[in-house]
Parts: structure tokens; sequence; C-alpha cells
């Protein structure tokens, strides 16, 4: 799908040639004495477009107007948040075209055209993957209308770029355990160090029993499915500057292992990687967006399954860390791989460190499918990412990290029992991963609730992505690292 950035006036949209035409109508939008100005003053009129966000009106080849369909889209009060309910809504109807023209009947803020932008390739996106007759998004080419050009160049490549991460996310978040097993996961990795900047290394099971990461070892030892350990770098700014880490939870299928799962719904369970493929997704947007900034991204991945090899409840094994861990319940595995891959991102002195699972059902139950679950040891990390989600429209909580939760995790046997009780799972599960990161500005982000959805809609939302890059763009200087290449004027994005 290729995004395109033009200066068109509403005459300018009117006169356009394509299958549709979205145009979204603020609270109190522009007037003109062009034939689209007119018939969105007629709909106001009539009362059939108010500017309330989400509503819509759909009109067939109107008079003075090139566009075969055109839809009038109340985007309320032009804010990102709205601006997105009306291109969600109005998308809804045009599913069929293949070139679009999106502009708006008013001035188009940063914030809003970012999320405009991101909300029709959402709005399109078809998984195709592993179907035999594949029917891929119909959606080739959207324009966007703008002012000038030049002024919003820095937001649409910033959202272009957000698009290409998400949707990379998404799809190795939709495959199957089989079409997504450790070894693909890694070399999707891979791929991405085609593009300037990125390196990719990826380290075997010979590798990390070397390194002594016990925890990890411990939970893909019941697959016959051998572990990856990838080590992405992103190199924007200068050599010597500290890197933000990102460390991803890649459980490709969890079976549970020995504390197995019920049957219901364990298919679902293909998505326990979705924090490994956030990472992926974010190194793919650095990619096409180039901030000045480094980062690390590292990922975890393995199968958790029982077999006569497989972990056993009440097993003591030993993290990387040289801590000892007593394992109660083989379903906490994902805290298992993390706390070696945390120990890992010591070496790098990095700045800040956010690692990014599917951890915990108890999140699910604390904050649904909204927000996703914010834990920090740095008051100034944990501010700076609830601004990237709330500006990302991919909002996060935060929740504590009292050390009263840790009492549950002593046990007789080891250092630290990888469960406590159930009350304030989430919590006690974000305060066993604390172990393992000292010092260092930290925070863990479970995304269990967030990263999927269930039931007619099924399938990986590819957040948290947005919420990401919002964050590392802000630490970049966004405005600065994102500048355009004055030649540019398409740009594509390829799942």
């Amino acid at each position: 799908m290729n995004f395109e950035l033009k200066s068109l006036d509403a005459a300018g949209c009117a006169a356009a040639k394509c299958d549709a035409l979205l145009v979204l109508v603020p609270e109190t939008p522009a007037t003109g004495t062009d034939a689209l100005s007119g018939w969105i003053a007629q709909a106001r009129k009539s009362g059939d477009v108010d500017g309330k966000a989400g509503k819509t009106l759909a009109l067939y080849q109107p008079q003075g107007v090139a566009a075969t369909r055109v839809v009038l889209a109340g985007s309320g009060d032009g804010s990102a948040r709205t601006v997105r309910q009306a291109v969600l809504a109005g998308m809804g109807t045009l599913r069929q075209a293949k070139r679009l023209v999106l502009c708006c009947a008013g001035p188009w803020t940063e914030a809003a055209l970012r999320a405009a932008i991101a909300a029709v390739a959402d709005a399109s996106y078809v998984y195709t993957a592993t179907k035999s007759k594949p029917e891929p998004r119909k959606l080739a080419q959207v324009v966007v209308a703008v002012a000038e050009v030049a002024k919003a160049r820095a937001a649409f490549d910033q959202a272009v770029g957000l698009v290409a991460g998400v949707e990379f996310a998404k799809e190795w978040g939709n495959r199957p355990g089989n079409h997504a097993t450790p070894a693909l996961i890694a070399n999707a990795a891979k791929s991405l160090a085609r593009h300037p900047g990125i390196t990719c290394e990826v380290l075997g099971p010979r590798e990390v029993a070397k390194l002594g990461m016990g925890a990890f070892m411990a939970v893909a030892q019941g697959s016959e499915e051998p572990l990856r350990f990838v080590v992405l770098r992103y190199n924007g700014a200068a050599r010597g500057a500290a890197p933000t880490v990102l460390v991803g939870k890649g459980i490709s299928f969890d079976t549970g292992g020995i504390s197995i799962k019920p049957a219901g719904e364990m298919d679902e369970m293909k998505f326990d990687m979705c924090g490994a493929a956030s990472v992926l997704g974010v190194f793919r947007a650095l990619a096409e967006i180039k901030p000045a900034i480094n980062v690390v991204g590292l990922i975890a991945s393995c199968e958790n399954m029982p077999d006569g090899r497989a972990v056993k409840p009440g097993d003591v094994v030993t993290s990387m860390s040289g801590q000892t861990i007593e394992i109660l319940n083989t379903d906490a595995e994902g805290r298992l791989i993390l706390c070696d891959a945390l120990t890992y991102a010591e070496r790098f002195k990095p700045a800040a460190i956010v690692d990014i699972a599917t951890l915990t059902g108890a999140c699910v139950v604390a904050l649904g499918g909204v927000r996703s679950g914010l834990f920090s040891n740095d008051e100034t990390l944990a501010a700076a990412l609830l601004a990237a989600g709330e500006s990302a429209l991919d909002p996060c909580w935060r929740l504590p990290l009292d050390d009263d939760y840790a009492e549950g995790l002593k046990t007789n046997f080891a250092d630290v029992a990888n469960v406590a009780g159930r009350a304030g799972g989430a919590v006690t599960a974000a305060k066993f991963l604390q172990r393992f990161v000292g010092t260092r500005a930290w925070a863990h982000l479970d995304i269990a609730g967030t990263a999927w959805k269930g039931g007619a809609a099924k399938g990986a939302t590819g957040r948290p992505v947005g919420l990401l890059l919002a964050y590392l763009l802000e630490q970049a200087g966004a405005t600065a690292a994102a500048a355009p290449k004055a030649a540019a004027r398409k740009r594509s994005v390829k799942t």
C-alpha cells in the first residue's frame, strides 16, 4: 500500500480521480464555493452530518466530484482520537476502494494526521500468510491531502513508518505456531538487517548455554524446536550514546508446559510472542524513520511444551544472574525467559530498559483490553511512557511495585519462586522481573490484554509499537529526527 502526500484544497480533492474520497468533517468545517464544500454544507444543513465523531454519510457519484464514492465522516473536535474514530467509521463503507483520497474539511494537526494514516492502514489490513487462496487488501494507494506538504512531511513520514512497524508486528503475531517457530522469528529479525543502520545477531542453544541462561533453557527444554536469542541493534546516534534496550517475550506457542492450560482458546497462545513481535515492529519502523537514537532489541524465543524432558513444578534452575529460581508453575514461563534477557541487557549499559510481554491474565482482569499495564522503578521513564501512550493512542496504566508484593515470592528451596499467590498476580510478576535489572531505569509493559483481540475480530493488534515508537522519537527529538528527505513524495508500506 502506497501513501502519498499532496497539496490539495477542497476543490482539488473534488477534482481528484479516485475510487473513494473520505472527507473528515469537524464540528466547525471550513467553507467554500467548490462542489465538495457545497455537499458538506447541505449535509450539515439537513443534519445528516453534524461533526459528531464517527457519524458518516455516504454519497454515490455526487455531482461536481470526480470520486465514485464519497464518505463524509464527522471528526468532532479534530483531535487525534476523534479523527481515528472518524476514519475507522468511514473506512467501514469503503472496503472495495483501490485508490483513496483522504482529506479534512479543516486544518490538520500533526497528531491527527498521524492518527488518520494509522487508522486507514488498520481498517484495511488483511492477513494472508497461511491462506491457500488469499485475498489481499484491495486498497493500493492513499493520497493524503494537506494544505502545505512541507509542514506536514515530518508527521506523514512518522505515520508511514509506524504503519510499516505495526503491520510487521501484526503479521508475525498472527502467524500460527508452526509458521512462527523460534527459528522463523529469528529469520524475521535477520530480514530487518537488510535496512541501513540495523544489525542482527542470533544465538542458538549452544551459545545460550555458554552464557548460563538457565531459566531460559529450562522453558525451552520440553520442545523439539530449538530456542533462539536475538540481538537487534539500531544505530542512529553517536556510537558512545547509551542505547534504549527493548526486551520482547517470544514464546512462539505456550501450552503451559506440565502446568498445562485448559483446551478452550489455547489456539490464542500463538499470540504469546507478541512482545517479541512488537520489538520487531519497532525496528521495522526505525528503519523507515531513521531517528537519531541508539536502540537494542533483545528477543528470547522458544516454545513452552510438555514432554519427558520438560521442566517440572518444583524444579530449581540457575538464571544468568546467578540467582536460583524454584519453578512452582511452568505456565509462568514468560518471566523465566525475560529474567535472563534482562540480565543480558546490562552489558549494553543502557539509558533505559523496557520489557514487553503478554505476561499475566491478572493484568487482563485488572485493565481489560484498553490499556497495557505499566510498571517501572523510575519516575521519569514511567512518565515518558505514559505520555507516549497517550499521544500514540496506545495507552497504558501504571500499577504499583511496592516491596510488600514480593513477599509471596519467597521460598525455602531457592532464592526466589517464579509465582506468588493469585492476588496481585500482575504485580508479583513484575516484582520477580525487577530482581534482574539492578539499579537501571527499567519499565515492564504487560500487554496480555492489548496485544490481540479474540472473537470475530481475532487477530494481533500491533500494540504497543505505537507507544514504544512515540517514546523513542521523543527521546531522539522527534521533529529533528524525522526530518523529511526533500525529494521523497511517495512512501510504500510492505508487509
